[in-house]
């Protein structure tokens, strides 16, 4: 678990020491492919890191349109929110496939904030990084037109979850079209068309569930 641990970008500045106070209060769960770990406004009992797999975070309108927020796989955390302020959930969190998540319960959780500051920093610094990316976000969905939200959501998902090879990247398609244009803040048929253009000109390639994007085409 300490090993695990060290690799997770939330816990890579602690000591042994620091890990091992993580590594006694963690449990290791599986869930299968499409389980909703908490709903949105639930109240909030389990800060979860990805130990493999992959989650999506999202919120839902009254009507059931979901928006996706966030997309996590190994080594990322989240849930935290609810533990530190006491308020419901903001959104929801559901797997993508079959995953295996690291747990820690809120008591154990808020018990060791106050017991370490190191820890409480790094937990501080990661709201900030994620604040960043909803200004960031509100930003985009305000000055960006709909085919830039379209690109600037292909890169973020190659950055996050490709795998580059020279100029291309191979990404997993955890998700369907339906969801890569919620997370766009586009409608469907408009990113079908991104997506169309992209394939004719071989910006985009798909080969089974798998999706590669070449930069350097892209660029140009």
């Amino acid at each position: 678990m300490i090993d695990f641990l060290r690799k997770v970008p939330l816990f890579s500045s602690l000591n042994n020491s620091q890990l091992t106070i993580i590594s006694n209060i963690c449990s290791k769960k599986s869930f299968k492919a499409n389980t909703v770990l908490f709903h949105e406004k639930e109240l909030g009992s389990v800060f979860y890191i990805v130990f493999s797999g992959s989650v999506k975070i999202y919120t839902a309108a009254t009507s059931g349109e979901e928006k996706i927020l966030s997309l996590f796989k190994t080594g990322d955390s989240f849930g935290e929110l609810s533990l530190i302020d006491g308020k419901p959930r903001s959104a929801s969190a559901q797997t993508l496939e079959d995953s295996v998540m690291i747990a820690l319960s809120a008591p154990n959780f808020l018990d060791m904030l106050k017991s370490n500051f190191d820890i409480s920093l790094c937990i501080m610094q990661e709201l900030c990084n994620r604040l960043r990316d909803t200004n960031q976000h509100v930003h985009d969905l305000t000055f960006l037109d709909a085919r830039s939200r379209v690109i600037k959501s292909l890169i973020k998902l190659a950055n996050k979850n490709g795998i580059r090879s020279g100029s291309i990247v191979t990404i997993k398609m955890m998700l369907n079209y339906d969801e890569v244009s919620q997370m766009a803040g586009v409608q469907k048929p408009i990113l079908m068309q991104v997506i169309r253009d992209f394939q004719e000109r071989q910006i985009l390639t798909f080969l089974g569930n798998e999706m590669k994007l070449d930069l350097a085409k892209l660029r140009g």
